[in-house]
């Protein structure tokens, strides 16, 4: 369809519609994928406000003959929310948990909710939504109902469909009607009543009793059966009725709107138990799965061992590797009860019938929740861990990612799907939720050139073939989408194909709703979103890239829309998302933009696009994304580098030259440091002071010392001890010297001889915020020379700021990959932390009392908290290491005048609402100079950094308390 009258649909959309349209090239960018292989650059998106307003969006689609998509959380594997169409993303607003009916087990929500949402609701009852599939932190009701998704319960369980009550619906031509359960009664009535409703049930009756034979004897009697419409659920129960809500659940979005769900709960057991069995093989852990579903679990979940591989690789929760028994490949197996020690029975039951079994190399019981919550993370990571893998000769896709059989059939089926994936030479690691028989996995199609485009179409016929002949199913859960709607007819035959299209038809007679999606679909070669036809255009760039083989291109495709960076809560990434929940301000909108970059359609902008800019504008570069995104998207090196490009020639924005030059600028002011203390704490001169430099009013900006570190630390004469640096940061050596004078202590106080650079030397940490990277490397090649004399001797570089120091850890031998002095500079670079606990061995003073911790986002991206979590159990405090996100100051970024809204919006929702809950009393740890100045400027509470805790902790001990050594200024200040 290319006869839109796009601005009069523009217009009628802005004066009819409650929300927010977006027709810009920026916009039909960013939704033009989703998690899938395929691309369609859509005619617009609407973000509607509410559910009327949704409701209101399709009547004036209708009405222009404009086909629409609708999206929540954009996770679909099989293409399903890309499409040539107006999309309606109900995500950002349509998403309230409406009631819950406790009597009935019923929650009735809106579409856009997430399913975390509704558990968390639900949770306080001791109920729950049955399915729940690994994206449940992000994934959205509607997209749910969209898809008839799982998870790991759905032994229990079933699909999503088995667990609708009723859905509230519009249809195209602007219907509304409430559908579920219906007896035979009311359907008669429905029809003598007449209307477009009267017809749509005449035309379903007509519909069912023309093809129930032939539903009963094609469809699947398997757990799983998920491909196709659910033409099944026509069909008259026990009772003589039907069920049009399950019928339409699973429809893609390709016949009814969904504005409302009624969803059965279930109970939530109080307590669970995990038994995870090793098996020689995963083919061996599936031969007896019928065996383990008698004793009655949960949920049986298998892993085999190239996951686990892919884990490793990836260093993806290899921590959490530890916890599983001897065996290559793994069940796990959850039991619920009403007791801890009901569910360990049931565990002990079928632990003893594993034991001295064939094939049975390990088992283990896990009762900790703790525990069972890193066991299921590896379980949930097989996405990520499967996607993007170095070393790997092809990149992994989806396709055939969720076929299923039944459980008794799984064994032969996986023996048969390896010899086929060897036929092809494919290599997939397989996992899934083997107690329903379903196999997930991404293959290394490659899908880049005609060869592999080819291969990969006869790879999903012989697929398709192959789980007919064992009784199965093409998708599982995720649904056929473009992605498999081309072979339904292998599974279905013609007649049912052609019964899709009937069903259809009655909702949508004139296709606009998806269309191309299941029914009369695409082929599975077209649209994809690389192929043969994706020439990116060739990137200069700064940074090496080289787990991407020295490629910008390579690197910006990690991207493959998983989607984790939209949660609302946990972990670090995407703080900008939560404050906004923006798509594009999201780690996978940034990189889906950048993407598009290489596209060229609609970006033709390249590196000078406004759109990609503003989209990273409020990218706070805390590199959680490095850490958290399952492919480690590094959006916050993405940034620098386009920044680099974008402004060549161009004037930066006023904080990049008062902000992003502030090692100068100290350096210069250090000695008249009354002055800027004057400036800005001044009314007039404040005000002023900080319009200059771009700083936002409300924000106080920090003092100067009277006297910098470097000015007034001397050294203890070595005594033959090692030698150590210690790295003097440029925000903690002029504004907060007190820390750097505890490290020195502490570092003494460990047998080290302790050091300062010779030379006032930067890491150039603001320069990578504001793209200047060419004085980045001019910066880093000063340090590597002025650091070289005490690297010769065999020191560590340690600090406390872990921003500067991630610098040397990630940016350093990004920019200088094949430099031996980068190389050992990285290896000698320490925080605090880790030096007291790998090096030197050191075991802190014996403290009391509670404490909170909060890492600093690079700390936890870069270092990881593991040496602070060890050296901090060991001193004896309480403590707690917070998982509450960044803090949103992060480094300048909160002292920018258009950015001082999302930096406090990020802070409220997470460590501010911890801090708001913590006893006043409780200790609060933050190394992150920029954490300290949001708790303080925002809270009024002083935070501490270790070292000023392990100092003050070692004075005690001592029960002396020396007076600061001071010493002549340094000739490099």
């Amino acid at each position: 369809m290319t006869d839109i009258d796009v601005p009069a649909l523009v217009a009628a959309l802005r004066s009819r519609v409650d929300g927010e349209i977006r027709f810009g090239d920026g916009d039909r960018a960013l939704y033009a994928t989703d998690s899938s292989n395929y691309r369609e650059v859509p005619v617009g998106v609407v973000v509607p406000h509410h559910v009327e307003a949704l409701a209101e969006a399709v009547r004036v689609c209708s009405h222009f003959g404009v086909p629409i998509t609708q999206r929540g959380g954009g996770t679909a594997l099989a293409g399903q929310t890309t499409n040539y169409a107006v999309i309606i993303d109900s995500s950002k607003y349509c998403n309230g948990f409406l009631s819950i009916d406790l009597e009935k087990r019923l929650a009735t929500v809106e579409p856009g909710i997430t399913l975390d949402e509704v558990q968390k609701r639900c949770k306080p009852h001791g109920l729950r939504f049955g399915p729940d599939p690994s994206t449940h932190d992000h994934n959205s009701i509607g997209g749910m109902i969209g898809n008839n998704s799982a998870g790991p319960h759905s032994v229990i369980a079933g699909v999503t469909s088995h667990n609708v009550e009723s859905l509230d619906i519009l249809t195209y031509d602007g219907l509304r009607l409430t559908v579920g359960r219906t007896t035979e009664a009311e359907l008669e009535r429905f029809i003598a009543e007449g209307g477009r409703k009267g017809e749509i049930y005449a035309r379903l009756k007509a519909l069912r009793d023309r093809y129930a034979d032939e539903i009963r004897r094609v469809y699947p009697k398997i757990p799983r059966r998920v491909s196709g419409f659910n033409l099944d659920s026509l069909l008259p129960d026990g009772d003589g009725a039907f069920n049009l809500a399950q019928a339409l659940v699973g429809t893609e979005g390709t016949c009814v709107t969904v504005l409302r769900a009624t969803l059965n709960l279930i109970p939530d057991p109080p307590a669970k138990v995990v038994l995870v069995a090793g098996f020689e093989s995963v083919c061996h852990a599936a031969d007896i799965v019928c065996d383990v579903r008698g004793f009655g679990p949960d949920a049986i979940e298998g892993v085999d061992e190239r996951l686990t591989d892919f884990m490793r690789k990836k260093h993806l929760h290899v921590d959490d590797l530890k916890l599983l028994p001897e065996g290559p490949s793994w069940l796990f197996v959850e039991f619920g009860g009403e007791s801890r020690d009901d569910a360990l029975a049931k565990a002990r039951r079928l632990e003893e019938h594993l034991r001295g079994q064939p094939h049975v190399e390990g088992l283990k019981i896990v009762a900790d929740d703790h525990e069972q919550e890193r066991l299921w993370k590896v379980r949930e990571s097989g996405l990520g861990a499967t996607a993007w893998v170095p070393g790997e000769k092809h990149d992994t896709w989806p396709g055939w990612e969720d076929s299923a059989v039944a459980p008794e059939n799984l064994g032969s089926y996986m023996r048969d799907l390896l010899a086929l994936f060897d036929r092809y030479g494919y290599e997939p690691a397989l996992y899934g939720h083997f107690g329903d028989g379903l196999i997930h996995c991404r293959v290394g199609f490659g899908l880049h050139t005609r060869q592999e485009v080819d291969r990969f179409r006869a790879f999903l016929n012989d697929a398709a073939h192959l789980v007919v002949r064992h009784g199965g199913t093409l998708s599982g859960e995720h649904g056929d989408g473009q992605a498999r709607a081309q072979l339904l007819p292998i599974m279905f035959g013609d007649d049912l194909v052609r019964a899709f299209a009937a069903f259809k038809a009655i909702w949508d007679p004139d296709n606009r709703m998806n269309p191309h999606k299941v029914v009369h679909p695409f082929a599975v070669d077209q649209h994809l979103r690389l192929g043969p036809r994706f020439h990116p255009p060739h990137l200069d760039h700064v940074f090496a890239y080289k787990e991407d083989g020295g490629s910008f291109t390579h690197a910006l495709l990690r991207c493959v829309g998983v989607g984790k960076c939209r949660r609302h809560e946990g972990g670090t990434m995407c703080p900008s998302f939560r404050a906004t929940r923006e798509e594009k301000h999201s780690t996978r909108g940034r990189a889906r933009l950048l993407q598009e970059m290489l596209q060229g359609d609609p970006l033709e902008a390249g590196w000078g696009d406004e759109t990609i800019h503003d989209a990273l504008h409020l990218c706070l570069g805390c590199k959680g994304c490095k850490a958290d995104c399952p492919v480690n998207v590094d959006m916050a090196t993405y940034k620098a580098e386009f920044l680099h490009h974008h402004y060549q020639g161009r004037m930066r924005p006023r904080a990049a030259y008062s902000m992003g030059l502030i090692h100068r600028w100290a350096r210069w002011l250090a000695p008249v440091w009354w002055a800027p203390n004057l400036a800005t704490r001044t009314p007039v001169f404040g005000r002023l002071s900080r319009a200059a430099a771009g700083i936002a009013p409300q924000r106080p900006v920090p003092a100067f010392a009277p006297r910098t570190f470097r000015r007034s630390w001397a050294p203890e004469p070595d005594r033959g001890r090692p030698p150590v640096v210690l790295w003097t940061d440029s925000f903690n050596n002029h504004f907060t010297p007190e820390p750097l004078f505890a490290a020195a202590e502490v570092l003494e106080a460990a047998g080290y001889a302790v050091t300062i650079p010779r030379a006032n030397l930067c890491c150039g940490r603001p320069y990578y915020d504001f793209g200047w990277l060419d004085a980045a490397k001019r910066t880093l090649k000063r340090t590597m020379a002025g650091l070289r004399q005490e690297l010769d001797a065999g020191a560590y570089v340690v600090g406390i700021e872990p921003s500067c120091l991630s610098v040397f850890r990630d940016e350093l031998p990004n920019l200088f990959p094949d430099d031996a002095e980068a190389k050992r500079l990285t290896q000698r670079t320490m925080l605090l932390a880790e030096f007291l606990e790998k090096v030197a061995r050191f075991d802190p003073p014996t403290l009391s009392g509670k404490a909170l911790v909060h890492g600093h986002c690079h700390h936890k991206a870069v270092f990881g908290m593991g040496c602070d979590a060890a050296q901090i159990r060991k001193s004896g405090l309480d403590a707690r290491v917070l998982d509450d996100g960044c803090c949103g100051m992060a480094g300048a970024f909160g002292y920018e005048a258009d950015k001082y809204e999302v930096s406090l919006a990020v802070f409220d929702q997470g460590l501010g609402a911890t801090l708001r809950d913590a006893p006043p009393d409780a200790l609060l740890i933050a190394d992150g100079f920029s954490c300290r100045q949001q708790v303080e400027q925002l809270t009024g509470r002083h935070a501490w950094t270790l070292a000023e805790v392990w100092r003050d902790g070692l004075r005690r001990r001592s029960s002396h308390t020396p007076a600061n050594r001071e010493r002549a200024p340094h000739a490099a200040e």
